[in-house]
């Protein structure tokens, strides 16, 4: 079985796969400076909850854009599971992914994942929009390759800078307003932040189609990817598993 590991900035992912079925998968939130025996104690529960056992795990790969947590993943792979894990990188994808930028090593494990996953599993070209601690949209061409993309702070990031900047301003939960004038200040954050991330899905998404000359069919995953899906048409799908997905590829190939 195959344990996979996707490491971002604000929550964590395990799932275990049997051939090509996910049998189980967990998501905790991120702690740069949880201990491998941390990482033992919460994943040993997590297998007992599923009726799993660590046993069965004969290969581990992981996608992580948290560097200080590598080594305490590396170290709870090799203490709990006596395995050595792949960490993907862009030499991982070399032979199935074009990746069309000059210095394609500095472009995100999870973005190059998406990307391949894309490729594999949707039409082309497409566009990945990746709620995360960021607001990612990465772009893989009609012929499949990753064409590069746009990074914008992500929602919670800002609401959380915006109460941190300015005295008078609460943090919000993010829903979705009945209408753009809000009547009290929370009522104007939550449109802000929700309309406006709307607007910017819809503008960034525009200019993509335009520069690419055609429409790119439109991915959204991350957890807030279902509340902003419903804001807006230009949407096609919602798919919490993208990154997985992309890990089991790569596994699959490496095989």
């Amino acid at each position: 079985m195959l344990l996979t590991i996707d490491a971002g900035n604000t929550n964590i992912v395990f799932a275990v796969y049997d051939g090509d079925k996910q049998l189980s998968s967990w998501r905790i939130h991120t702690d740069r400076a949880r201990t491998a025996d941390e990482y033992r104690s919460l994943v040993s529960g997590l297998y007992r909850e599923a009726g799993l056992s660590c046993d069965a795990i004969t290969d581990i790969i992981i996608s992580s854009v948290v560097p200080s947590a590598n080594s305490h993943l590396k170290e709870f792979c090799e203490k709990k599971h006596d395995l050595e894990p792949l960490f993907v990188g862009a030499d991982a994808v070399k032979d199935r992914l074009n990746i069309n930028l000059a210095k394609p090593e500095e472009v995100g494990a999870d973005r190059i994942v998406n990307a391949l996953a894309v490729r594999e599993h949707y039409p082309n070209p497409a566009v990945v929009v990746d709620f995360g601690t960021a607001t990612n949209f990465d772009v893989v061409g009609k012929d499949g390759a990753y064409e590069g993309g746009v990074i914008a702070p992500g929602v919670n990031l800002s609401i959380d800078a915006l109460h941190r900047a300015a005295a008078k301003l609460p943090m919000v939960d993010v829903a979705k307003p009945e209408k753009a004038i809000g009547k009290n200040t929370v009522e104007a954050m939550q449109s802000g932040i929700y309309l406006g991330y709307v607007s910017l899905i819809e503008g960034m998404l525009a200019r993509i189609e335009e520069e690419l000359s055609e429409k790119p069919y439109v991915i959204a995953t991350g957890g807030l990817a279902p509340l902003f899906a419903d804001g807006t048409d230009k949407i096609d799908i919602i798919d919490q598993d993208l990154t997985l997905k992309g890990l089991l590829e790569i596994y699959n190939d490496k095989k």
